[in-house]
């Protein structure tokens, strides 16, 4: 296997070889940059491809797919090239879909992307934040964010009965008897916000009812000239102070960590 000597100036591979040849070298790359045994900090691979329809046999085959064991031991010889001490229980996952999540890593001259997970960092243990309601009609005008509280649903209504008969609550929640028109675009199952211990942030993720070809999540930062559209349920995005999120057409929310 040709993997070091890929050459970006080519065209984008058709066949499985040099489909995977093309995904290796970019993993290599991506794992390069944590050489000298920072792999223990890393928790898991996300691999999302989106080809069209008719070449998804191919990229099928590259990736092993129902049998991502064979793929996740090439990445680890990889690792085991650049001397990084990968923990035992890292993941390795695979999901097909219609567009790339915008926060991964984009495979050059292929519909791929990557998505790390790592523990960058020990998280404080009494990290607060607040998330503020802008536009639409939620029950409270502001909320605390703790990261004891583990994983916190937003949406419309308090109690959605899920797929699985399991009961979701909203813990910010928009009435759905509410008069005010941006709670109509808000999901029951729009998104959640979790605090990660190891990288000490809290992180957006949208829910079922919040990618598309649902409603949508975006979020726009002070510094940011164009909002980021959550397109993965799996993918999330790292909220900053001054991040402004919208559900739907118009409900707004504003995370804070500066409490004053």
């Amino acid at each position: 296997m040709n993997l070091f000597n890929w050459n970006k100036n080519e065209p984008p591979a058709r066949d499985a070889k040099s489909i995977r040849e093309e995904l290796l070298y970019a993993i290599r790359q991506k794992l390069a940059s944590v050489e000298g045994g920072e792999g223990g900090h890393i928790r898991g691979l996300t691999l999302y491809l989106a080809p069209p329809p008719e070449l998804r046999p191919e990229y099928e085959a590259a990736v092993y797919y129902g049998q991502e064991e064979r793929l996740r031991q090439e990445v680890e010889r990889i690792a085991d090239n650049y001397a990084l001490d990968l923990p035992a229980q890292w993941t390795l996952e695979t999901e097909f879909t219609e567009t790339l999540p915008p926060d991964a890593t984009p495979v050059p001259g292929q519909p791929i992307s990557l998505w790390i997970a790592t523990a960058a960092k020990a998280a404080p243990a009494n990290a607060t934040a607040l998330l503020l309601v802008l536009q639409g009609e939620a029950e409270q005008a502001r909320y605390e964010l703790r990261a004891r509280d583990g994983r916190i649903n937003i949406g419309r209504e308090k109690n959605v009965q899920q797929r699985d008969g399991f009961l979701r609550v909203n813990a910010i929640c928009f009435p759905p008897e509410s008069s005010n028109e941006a709670n109509k675009y808000v999901s029951r199952q729009h998104a959640h916000i979790r605090f990660d211990e190891a990288m000490g942030q809290f992180l957006l993720y949208a829910d079922e009812g919040g990618v598309p070809p649902q409603n949508k999540v975006k979020v726009k930062g002070r510094a940011d000239s164009q909002p980021v559209k959550l397109q993965s349920t799996g993918v999330p995005h790292l909220l900053r102070d001054g991040d402004q999120i919208m559900l739907g057409h118009s409900a707004l929310l504003e995370f804070r960590t500066d409490q004053s």
